[in-house]
């Protein structure tokens, strides 16, 4: 395990619901499909890519209901 990471601690379904998002945006979100291939290209791993991708929609996720506006795919960059 040296020089991984583990992560057990948190809310174990908001986690697994985030890694979920995180697939589906990498595949169907256009913005985020390209954030993807880049990481991949510098040879990250793929859980790696999910987990980077799962954190950019959280903070889409705040500044959305920071803001009260509806999701727009220009929120995403």
């Amino acid at each position: 395990m040296r020089g991984k990471r583990a992560i057990a601690g948190g809310r174990q379904s908001l986690r697994q619901v985030l890694f979920q998002a995180a697939l589906a945006a990498a595949h169907h979100n256009p913005v985020q499909t390209q954030v993807a291939k880049r990481l991949k290209k510098r040879g990250k791993p793929h859980k790696l890519v999910t987990i980077a991708i799962a954190r950019k929609l959280v903070t889409i996720a705040n500044v959305i209901i920071k803001s009260g506006n509806p999701w727009r795919l220009h929120l995403c960059e």
